[in-house]
């Protein structure tokens, strides 16, 4: 296998006679046929090209949290339309996603890639061009589809491009630092081409950037067929995604200030029978859309838990600080987003710094170090909810140096520990967990948040009820009352959001915490990697020793 780690240590009674067979023929392994060697020039520029589309695709996470306000009053979109516009997105992409990868091992990652760019581009266009709500949903999830298709061949390219095990790790360093840049620049984006486009300018920036990335993959990205062994189950991929969006339609339904029981019950139903018809269907296949086996080694299940635990309080975080920087402070969605970017600055350095040291460290102490160091930065946050702006700014930045460790270290040991014939499967697996983190933050601590508020608002007396709905309705009725009333109101309402986003952000500290504390206790089938980093460390320092006393 040709992973970031060595697979002689692996557990042989995992391996089988076929396993072996489909590892030497997985596409991009060393005996895949039609695989050539990438040369050294061309393999950045393949880095170059997967980055340029998960750069897009993790912008369009975060783009509308600036743009919505603007969107919704110029095509009038109702409080449930809304919903949707933010949610189609992350929603369909992470039903679809383990379909995507296992799809492209069957058609080749190239293919996968170029046709996933090709619908994304085409959906910004029917995105920034919609005339009213229903058209600008349909094209959030066609964006989503187009993401998907993506999203696996960005992460199994690098795998089949770069063999040499320091190259692969700076360049899954790059991989998962983009992701995070993305999201975290994606209200930045919004923000600066709303102060001088209209709000489709937000998706029509996609088409530019997709053509670049078209061209430029078309040309240096490695082909290769893929395995026509290989169905694709299209039912299961259909099982998987009614699971999937059944389960975070139930987890923001029952986070929502006033969920519905109705719609509640079905959501679960709804997962129940998606998840168990299709781990039911799986287990009978002889090439499953998903080889539940790849979690038995501890490597790739710690390495899913942290990336999804680190995404769910990254998530969270940036959606209450966004809104608490604009709604209780004042800022404009530019500086707001310019704020919450400090992650970004933190996250790009580290994140390569650690994909080019995981080879002599290992993923474990990254990963545990990582999560650490995020839940600190979390806390500063915390502390420094009355300091200056600059104390928060710091807290961003530590969360995002620790989670541009933890979430490099991550994809290394989910992708660099499978076997070759499931890289697009692996892949899969850990974007999926990204999505689901990202989703399950935002529902949760956001709604966590708003409900927080809802409990502990105190409001004048004369101030409509309506008022303890959220903060924007409080400043909606604060601009009808006297100066005098109004000031009451917004304090008293500032306080209430105020203690929603102190209590969400402990959460997210605590997740990190808990996620840190699992990784670091979770040791069996470490070992065999602890100590071939250690034999690094020791050889290299060895050489050094010799390179010294040689004379001359």
């Amino acid at each position: 296998m040709s992973g970031v780690h060595d697979d002689a240590h692996e557990d042989p009674h995992e391996r089988t006679h076929q396993d072996a067979h489909e590892d030497a023929h997985a596409p991009g392994s060393p005996g895949s046929p039609g695989t050539q060697p990438v040369s050294r020039a061309r393999r950045w520029l393949v880095l170059a090209a997967v980055s340029a589309g998960l750069l897009l695709i993790s912008v369009d996470m975060t783009v509308l949290y600036t743009a919505l306000p603007t969107l919704s009053s110029e095509l009038q979109a109702t409080a449930s339309e809304r919903l949707w516009i933010i949610n189609a997105y992350p929603l369909v992409m992470a039903g679809l996603l383990l379909g995507a990868g296992t799809l492209g091992d069957r058609v080749g990652h190239k293919r996968m890639y170029l046709v996933g760019l090709v619908l994304f581009g085409a959906a910004s266009l029917v995105a920034a061009y919609a005339v009213n709500p229903a058209m600008l949903i349909a094209g959030r999830a066609f964006l989503a589809v187009g993401a998907a298709a993506m999203m696996p061949a960005t992460l199994s390219l690098i795998r089949i491009t770069f063999v040499d095990e320091r190259e692969r790790g700076i360049a899954i360093g790059v991989w998962g630092t983009m992701a995070m840049v993305g999201a975290a620049v994606g209200p930045i984006v919004g923000g600066a081409l709303l102060e001088f486009f209209w709000w489709g300018s937000v998706f029509l920036v996609n088409v530019p950037i997709v053509l670049v990335a078209l061209v430029l993959a078309a040309v240096v990205a490695p082909g290769g067929s893929g395995s026509s062994e290989r169905p694709w189950d299209l039912l299961a991929s259909v099982q998987v995604m009614v699971g999937l969006v059944g389960t975070v339609y139930a987890i923001k339904e029952l986070t929502s200030p006033d969920p519905s029981v109705l719609a509640v019950a079905v959501a679960v139903v709804a997962a129940a029978l998606g998840f168990w018809s299709f781990v039911r269907r799986q287990r009978g296949q002889t090439y499953p859309l998903i080889d539940f086996s790849l979690f038995r080694d501890p490597r790739i299940l710690v390495g899913v838990l942290a990336a999804g635990m680190a995404m769910f309080a990254l998530a969270g975080v940036q959606l209450v600080l966004t809104q608490r920087l604009q709604l209780v402070l004042g800022f404009t969605p530019l500086q707001a987003g310019t704020t919450v970017a400090a992650m970004a600055l933190g996250a790009l350095p580290v994140g390569v710094a650690v994909g080019a040291l995981l080879y002599r460290v290992g993923t474990r102490p990254m990963i545990v170090a990582g999560l650490l160091t995020s839940a600190v930065g979390t806390v500063v946050v915390v502390l420094a909810a009355s300091a200056p702006l600059a104390w928060t700014v710091a807290g961003l930045l530590v969360i995002g140096a620790g989670t541009g460790a933890a979430m490099t270290a991550a994809s290394a040991a989910i992708v660099g520990n499978a076997p070759a014939h499931r890289a697009g499967m692996a892949a899969s697996v850990e974007e999926v967990s990204y999505e689901l983190g990202s989703l399950t933050g935002v529902a949760v601590l956001g709604s966590l948040m708003a409900a927080v508020f809802t409990r502990t608002v105190s409001l004048p007396d004369q101030v409509p009820p309506a008022a303890a709905e959220g903060m924007d309705e409080a400043l909606a009725v604060a601009r009808d009352l006297d100066p005098a009333g109004s000031a009451e109101l917004l304090a008293a309402a500032a306080r209430a959001f105020d203690n929603g986003f102190l209590v969400t952000l402990v959460i997210a500290a605590g997740v990190l915490f808990a996620a840190a504390a699992f990784a670091f206790l979770h040791k069996r089938g470490w070992n065999a990697e602890e100590a071939r980093a250690t034999s690094t460390q020791e050889a290299r320092a060895t050489s050094a020793q010799e390179a010294r006393a040689t004379p001359g």
